[in-house]
């Protein structure tokens, strides 16, 4: 984040540099900061409040960037899911794309990428927790911390304490809660031979720690601070975490017992999961959704309406609010721009009111814009989207493409004989009519063959039409033969290109974007889902707040409607709302298509305790290897190469836990399967 490199830079000055400098112990996952030398230079760190305060977003500028989930990337991220593929192969350094490596089954306790940095942050985040510690424990030192500076300091540094045990949780499993311990060096392995908590045991203390936060952070942090998280970040992460816990896979449920009924801690026979099913957990996960819209700071993000936007279709009746104004129906807003918007740049991010975390990111543009554009315009043109992401997009009626198939509304024969432009996106003739009629955000998100790229800084070259086919200049036939650099399943990432976006020629430049770690959609969408869940009445306690929490239709229909409303699409009908299992569906269907390389696939279909059903279904896309349009649109499975075959094994729920600290921790025990 911009902020975290002006204090690093300040502190460079301050010849404060050895804070930043690390070098690992023998006892990594508590690792002692030899970087800065705690045991000698400690009275400097805390000696005044300016240092206090650098120090602790010292340890809040070694989190890995949130939006490096592709390349060098720090967590499985979309290459682990169904919903992206890299045709990049084999192994070697110029492989940099763990998420394939994670999804193929090469990841293993002591493989964690070819290149550096790699996947290995277990150590990194326990790096951060024990600076985090440090902190918190001398807080009464600067002679001249002021009462409002010590709150604040606390409050950042027990969300970037909570933050880190976070990382850990949902990538490794249950981690090793130390507290507020300070670890000493040199001392005996009993001395640092601990055991892992259970699952309730971390969510119930990084929730603590995250509320606890939210007691003293502000609810806003000013434009010139975006990227400093505030108290409504702490509570949606609450809010995330609780949805997690209150889910199959670890809820006690058949999936829970077919997963880890026998994984138990070894030092007292303690399950790591629960093996009951506690249906309050839904109504917790509900309570502290809605805890953060009743804040009243965040709405969904929408652009009026002009006459560019293109109109809703006719004769939609299963929903009797569908043309009525937004919020309340789909009316009277863009429905291409207010989603595509918040990711490309072209919506201020400090001031985006959907963003609740967010960070500014150069990676964005160097790894997933530049992924996904066309190798003629200066791209690498692999970063893909599937076939099945493809598909699960609805018609702009509402449809989806089975139903419209019936009247022809979709079809996967033929072509458009019409140009159009709507909303400022053109969309070219003889464009299979498989794309055509497809709801907004499916626009907004996918590049496919005969896709226009506006590239509008680009002296040289604009609204260019990438083609796909064998022979054609972006296909596999046209870049050079040993080259990746095409698109295997015939469709790249889209949703963070702005029309401006350009990587070659006079004036080629991308605008700035924000990487969105949480936002507004995702408390809706969970809140929907918690609500679903229930078949009683609970009271929930927050803080000082009491909620109580029924499965109630009206509410899940409002904050699921509203997300659909925004695409433009008809929310759900009454006789939807009254199945509990269609409502799950639905949602899981609008959490794949909403936050489509977000980082939340791979979290949700373990949750939910699907993948393996979605890891077992081949990848498709289109036929690379055709020449014309008849060969190039067929469904198939790409690549034959053993590096493109994903493996399904429940060991992949997490990632392994290094096999070092195993080693010097005989009560730490590993991830099943590994």
């Amino acid at each position: 984040m911009k902020y975290y490199a002006i204090i690093i830079r300040i502190i460079q000055i301050m010849v404060l540099i050895p804070i930043f400098y690390f070098t690992s112990s023998c006892k990594d996952y508590l690792n002692i900061d030899n970087y800065f030398d705690d045991e000698f230079n400690i009275d400097s760190a805390f000696s005044n409040a300016r240092n206090m305060e650098a120090y602790m977003w010292g340890a809040a500028a070694m989190f890995p960037d949130e939006s490096n989930t592709i390349r060098l990337g720090f967590t499985p991220g979309p290459m682990a899911t169904d919903e992206a593929l890299n045709g990049l192969t084999g192994g070697g350094s110029s492989n940099v794309y763990y998420g394939m490596d994670f999804a193929t089954g090469r990841i293993s306790p002591v493989f964690y990428g070819d290149g550096s940095p790699n996947m290995n942050q277990w150590n990194k985040f326990y790096k951060i927790i024990r600076k985090t510690n440090l902190v918190l424990n001398n807080l009464d030192r600067p002679q001249d911390l002021t009462s409002i500076d010590r709150q604040k300091i606390e409050g950042f540094t027990r969300f970037i304490r909570a933050y880190a045990y976070y990382n850990l949780l949902i990538d490794y499993g249950p981690p090793i809660l130390v507290g507020n311990e300070v670890i000493n060096t040199n001392e005996t392995i009993a001395y640092y031979d601990r055991a892992r908590s259970t699952y309730d045991e971390a969510v119930a203390y990084i929730c603590t720690e995250f509320e606890q936060a939210a007691q003293f952070m502000s609810e806003d942090v000013g434009i010139l601070d975006f990227g400093k998280p505030t108290r409504g970040a702490a509570l949606a992460l609450v809010a995330r975490l609780r949805l997690i816990h209150a889910s199959p896979l670890f809820n006690g449920g058949q999936v829970a017992k077919t997963y880890y009924s026998s994984w138990k801690r070894k030092t007292d026979d303690q399950h790591y999961v629960s093996q009951h099913y506690d249906e309050k957990r839904w109504a917790i996960a509900a309570a502290a959704a809605k805890r953060v819209m009743d804040m009243g700071r965040y709405k969904l993000y929408t652009v009026e309406s002009d006459l560019k936007t293109k109109r809703l279709p006719t004769g939609v009746t299963v929903d009797p609010n569908y043309y009525g104004s937004y919020p309340s129906g789909a009316m009277g807003i863009d429905h291409l721009k207010s989603y595509s918007n918040i990711f490309t740049g072209e919506s201020v991010a400090a001031i985006n009111p959907e963003i609740i975390w967010g960070r500014n990111t150069k990676y964005i543009n160097e790894y997933l814009n530049k992924g996904s554009f066309p190798p003629s315009l200066g791209g690498w043109g692999r970063f893909c989207v599937t076939q099945k992401v493809v598909d699960a997009y609805l018609m702009d009626d509402g449809r989806t493409k089975d139903e419209a198939k019936v009247d022809g509304y979709y079809s996967e024969t033929g072509f458009t004989t019409q140009p159009r432009n709507f909303s400022d996106y053109p969309l070219n003739a003889g464009v299979y009519n498989m794309y055509a009629n497809r709801e907004m955000r499916f626009y907004a998100s996918i590049g496919f063959n005969e896709a226009v790229w506006p590239a509008l800084s680009s002296g040289s070259v604009k609204n260019y039409t990438a083609k796909y086919y064998y022979q054609d200049a972006d296909g596999r036939g046209g870049v050079t033969a040993t080259s990746p650099n095409y698109p295997i399943t015939g469709y790249v990432i889209k949703k963070y290109n702005h029309p401006l976006d350009a990587f070659q020629g006079t004036g080629a430049r991308q605008m700035n974007k924000a990487y969105v770690i949480i936002r507004y959609a995702e408390i809706l969408l969970s809140y929907a889902e918690a609500l679903n869940n229930l078949t009683g009445s609970h009271t929930v306690q927050l803080n000082e707040k009491s909620y109580t929490i029924s499965r109630d239709l009206e509410e899940i229909k409002n904050s699921f409607n509203s997300i659909r409303y925004r695409a433009g699409l008809p929310g759900l009908s009454a006789s939807q709302l009254a199945d509990p299992g269609i409502v799950q569906k639905q949602i899981e269907r609008e959490r794949m298509i909403e936050f489509l390389w977000e980082n939340r696939r791979f979290y949700d279909v373990r949750r939910w305790g699907i993948y393996e059903e979605t890891e077992r279904e081949p990848i498709r896309g289109m036929n690379p290897d055709g020449a014309t349009k008849e060969a190039y649109y067929q469904r198939v499975i790409p690549g034959t190469s053993s590096f493109l075959t994903r493996e399904v094994n429940r060991k992949l729920i997490w990632m392994p836990i290094p096999r070092d600290e195993l080693r010097r921790l005989p009560s730490l025990d590993q991830n099943p399967g590994y």
